[in-house]
């Protein structure tokens, strides 16, 4: 499967890779900030990127990044339809700023088959053991 990058910035770097048999491609940004306590930012990584339908890219983040300094990615989908700029989005979980700077790895991206499922609306459901028991319903 070939997924095609295309660069729209000329110091954007293509993800790829770090090792073989990683799971996800290295995503890194073009821009730099400091992102404050409890703030959210879009991080422009200077690429959009053409996935083949049947497909879908999962942003997630780096562990490292996210046990050091707190940052957590949300909003996380990136559709095979899809051909605008990827772009990350950054929440500093922690309690103090953090520094990003261009040409750093701030992603992962898993590249992930994609079931297309027929929605179909009913009056009742089946029952199960668990029922509508909801969080904390299996214990801590």
């Amino acid at each position: 499967m070939n997924i095609l990058f295309k660069k729209l910035n000329s110091d954007a770097l293509i993800p790829h890779y770090a090792h073989p048999g990683d799971a996800g491609l290295d995503v890194f940004t073009c821009e730099s900030k400091i992102v404050q306590p409890g703030e959210r930012y879009a991080f422009s990584t200077g690429v959009s990127m053409e996935i083949p339908p049947g497909y879908v890219a999962l942003v997630w983040d780096r562990s490292s990044r996210a046990l050091q300094h707190g940052l957590k990615t949300m909003a996380g989908v990136i559709d095979s339809g899809y051909r605008g700029e990827v772009k990350v989005v950054l929440l500093n979980t922690s309690h103090t700023a953090v520094e990003i700077s261009a040409g750093e790895k701030i992603a992962q991206m898993l590249i992930q088959s994609v079931e297309h499922a027929h929605v179909k609306e009913v009056n009742e459901l089946s029952e199960t053991a668990r029922g509508t028991g909801g969080f904390g319903s299996t214990g801590n």
